[in-house]
């Protein structure tokens, strides 16, 4: 039977074009460790790629990509354990106009569903995916799925209880000023032996994450060096020496420094001093991972997986 485009669903559009990408294939194992320095990719990196969201898929972008260990965003872990938000993504009207009554309702109904199924759905999937990820040469490092202060304990247990079974050491998700909610999470953390490792952007400082690492040793660090060179105009490797031993994980981007001109610029262009904390963190031994952040924009013919790859060569020949 011959199938025009109109009878394939935009995910099998996708799967076809993952052919049309150059690629090492899968039998090649990947590995961004180098020198004891694990250089890993936050997924959100192959946003731009086709159906970046489908758990197959991302996998075959990160192992061309080069990089054995990531910080895996949550979408592509709920698609493949049969979420049913895949399914109503993109509606609501997205914050572009306020949402007419019918749409909030529409809104909240999916968010019961949801909620509904994290609740009652089986780990087994989870276990497949870390499988299959782990047989391929990945390992999953951190899954970012925001707690937010309205979530229950049993929402709560269900992303620590995710993160565990995917192998992630620590949940992400960015720094909050609600002080009673971060006290009860980096608690709940601790009890599951995880941490939550918060994000910062151009606010960070070297005393922004000092009110939440009082609070609980559940409470650690996902340090943005790229963020934290534009929004203070200093090196982070003060603060990277100071809190080593509460960062849980990092991003690396190359932006110049200033909120205003701090761009995201290719590897080697900015001002963020990415090889002298690769090579910090090579001498002082630190094994928290530093994860690859893609995005100054893609040059035309490339793409996030070229230059994904492009970047962990930058850190390996840093660390040569």
């Amino acid at each position: 039977m011959n199938l025009t485009r109109r009878d394939l669903t935009r995910r099998d559009l996708g799967r076809l074009a993952l052919a049309a990408i150059p690629v090492r294939g899968l039998l090649a194992k990947p590995n961004s460790n180098f020198d004891g320095v694990q250089i890993g990719a936050i997924t959100y990196s192959y946003r731009s790629m086709p159906v970046a969201d489908d758990a197959v898929a991302l996998l075959k972008y990160i192992v061309d990509s080069g990089i054995s260990a990531i910080e895996l965003m949550a979408p592509a872990a709920e698609n493949y354990a049969g979420s049913p938000a895949s399914a109503g993504r993109g509606g609501g009207g997205g914050g572009r106009a306020p949402l007419t009554p019918e749409q909030r309702a529409a809104r909240q109904a999916r968010a019961e569903e949801l909620k509904k199924w994290r609740l009652s759905v089986s780990m087994d999937r989870y276990k497949a995916m870390r499988k299959m990820y782990n047989d391929a040469g990945v390992d999953i490092y951190a899954f970012k799925l925001e707690p937010n202060p309205d979530m229950s304990d049993e929402e709560f247990e269900y992303i620590f209880h995710v993160a565990q079974t995917l192998g992630a050491s620590h949940v992400t998700r960015e720094l909050s000023g609600d002080t009673a909610f971060t006290q009860r999470l980096g608690d709940f953390a601790a009890r599951k032996k995880m941490v939550v490792a918060y994000h910062a952007h151009t606010q960070a400082t070297m005393t922004a994450w000092d009110v939440v690492l009082a609070q609980s040793p559940g409470n650690a660090i996902n340090l943005d060096c790229g963020h934290y060179v534009a929004g203070t105009s200093q090196s982070p490797i003060p603060l990277i020496r100071k809190h080593h031993a509460r960062i849980a994980s990092m991003h690396l981007k190359d932006r110049k420094k200033g909120i205003n001109g701090g761009a995201n610029l290719p590897w080697g262009q900015g001002e963020t001093p990415i090889k002298e904390i690769l090579t910090m963190m090579r001498q002082e031994k630190y094994r928290f991972p530093a994860s690859i952040e893609l995005e100054y924009q893609i040059p035309e013919g490339s793409n996030a997986v070229v230059e994904t790859s492009k970047c962990v060569r930058f850190c390996r020949d840093a660390l040569a």
